[in-house]
């Protein structure tokens, strides 16, 4: 028997599905956690919440066959169908609340986001190299930036052996910053003492119109690096700062478009269709930006209530809609391009040519919901994909370790990181040569050098790497 409930006002007042087959077995609230039953009682819970939503619920091996005593993180990843190769993404959590602010962009956090590389020929001392600085962070506030070096914690130099610890050693730290000097970097006189806050992230990193009129180009360009619609109090606060962005676009007389979403992770899917909705070309309420495809039980459901058209979600209508100035949209992508960017995307492909410069994206097409005890007993909860997403023409073929493949493939790793938006900046620079922009010698030749890392991919603060998100808000997002 399928239940739909759903569980209590959340923060930017949005109320996350919460799916529950019938419960056989009540539990008293006031059980000790932590013991065997009260692990017992969670997993039975685990148990029927993803026999019920999970989109794999099918190849979920027989309860009978489980510790059913065990650790619930250990009996959820149990469950999971193909963790390496399909679901990459599904993850049990012990404090909903503290996945749900993540969710929503608020964390304790520095502010700084990073690649780590050697900077010697020894592969030993190892620099972090600043590529993103979270606007009213605690390290924005202290002057950081992108492009920066921090090269030493307390004083002491950053080593592929000792950073981890460094990093996650306090919540107040004092970096010291490097300097360049031809490919040569090394530790400078200045200092930053930045001691972690909680912040609520704005997505919008950077915006701004760049003028190439001699060529007959205005530009906009946009970093964006969450799909977050708003904040507690103000639901649409940031989802309205897009749609202002594009209204100064619009008025600008923007004929080409960058969308820098190398660092975005994935989010909400109804901020991605209000982005979608202020790019795609000849795009409305009357038009397929995505579809969707559920467990059968639940397509069964849908489709009853709603009929053969349920799982088709259509563009917003935006007056400032810039499709009408642009054929075409660049977007700038990483491995770490997940889930709602590749929603995008993906959903835009059928209505205008979409320009990927840069790395392969994480590929992610599912999406999932976080769902938790709608009791209180405990908790514990589940970020489980219901399902895939697909765009107006049925394709959905990038949901491999090996994401979307850019039409231009080309490497974000020249030390230090130039400023968004500057015509040196490699990928960037790409776009410009794209749209028949020349660069400059000087911009060609920039000073700088390519990066040799450690470990590959951008990571956030004390090492956190941020999880590749397509959230539904509510059972039906209408």
């Amino acid at each position: 028997m399928i239940k739909f409930k759903q569980i209590n006002k959340l923060l930017f007042l949005l109320a996350l599905a919460v799916f529950s087959a019938c419960q056989n077995n009540e539990v008293d609230p006031d059980e000790e956690t932590g013991s065997d039953s009260d692990y017992q009682s969670v997993n039975t819970w685990i148990y029927e919440v993803m026999n019920d939503a999970y989109f794999w619920y099918k190849q979920m091996p027989a309860s009978t066959t489980l510790d059913a005593k065990s650790n619930p993180t250990d009996y959820f990843e149990k469950l999971v169908y193909q963790r390496t190769t399909t679901d990459r993404f599904s993850m049990v959590t012990d404090d909903t609340d503290e996945l749900q602010n993540s969710f929503d962009g608020i964390s304790k956090i520095f502010g700084i986001s990073y690649s780590i590389s050697y900077i010697d020929n020894t592969n030993t001392s190892v620099g972090l190299f600043l590529n993103y600085v979270v606007n009213g962070s605690p390290a924005a506030n202290a002057g950081l930036k992108r492009g920066d070096i921090i090269l030493k914690a307390n004083g002491t130099q950053l080593t592929r052996d000792n950073y981890s610890s460094l990093l996650s050693g306090s919540e107040t730290l004092t970096f010291t910053l490097g300097t360049v000097n031809g490919s040569m970097i090394s530790a400078g006189s200045s200092t930053v003492s930045v001691t972690k806050a909680v912040v609520t992230e704005d997505p919008v990193a950077f915006s701004t119109v760049i003028d190439k009129s001699a060529y007959g180009k205005k530009i906009g360009y946009i970093v964006y690096t969450q799909f977050v619609p708003g904040i507690d109090g103000n639901d649409s606060k940031y989802d309205n700062e897009l749609r202002q962005i594009f209204a100064d676009f619009k008025s600008q007389g923007v004929n080409e478009l960058v969308l820098d979403l190398r660092l975005n992770s994935g989010g909400y899917i109804s901020s991605a269709t209000t982005l979608a909705s202020l790019i795609g070309k000849s795009v409305s309420g009357s038009k397929v930006f995505y579809r969707e495809q559920w467990n059968d039980k639940y397509v069964a459901y849908w489709q009853k209530q709603y009929g053969s058209s349920a799982l088709d979600y259509p563009f917003q209508n935006e007056a400032n809609n810039i499709g009408g100035n642009i054929s075409r949209v660049f977007v700038l992508t990483s491995q770490g391009t997940a889930s709602a960017s590749e929603l995008v995307i993906n959903g835009l492909k059928p209505y205008m040519d979409v320009v990927t410069i840069g790395d392969h994206t994480a590929g992610k097409n599912l999406f999932g919901s976080l769902i938790s005890d709608d009791q209180g007993r405990w908790k514990w909860g589940l970020y489980i994909m219901l399902g895939q997403t697909a765009n107006a023409n049925g394709e959905s073929d990038y949901g491999t370790v090996n994401g979307m493949t850019p039409v231009y493939q080309v490497a974000d790793n020249l030390l230090p990181y130039k400023p968004f938006g500057d015509d040196n900046e490699p990928l960037f620079s790409k776009a410009l040569s794209v749209m028949g922009i020349p660069i400059s010698t000087n911009a060609r030749t920039a000073s700088g050098r390519t990066a040799s890392a450690v470990v590959a991919g951008s990571f956030r603060d004390n090492l956190q790497v941020t999880e590749s998100r397509m959230i539904k808000t509510s059972l039906r997002e209408r």
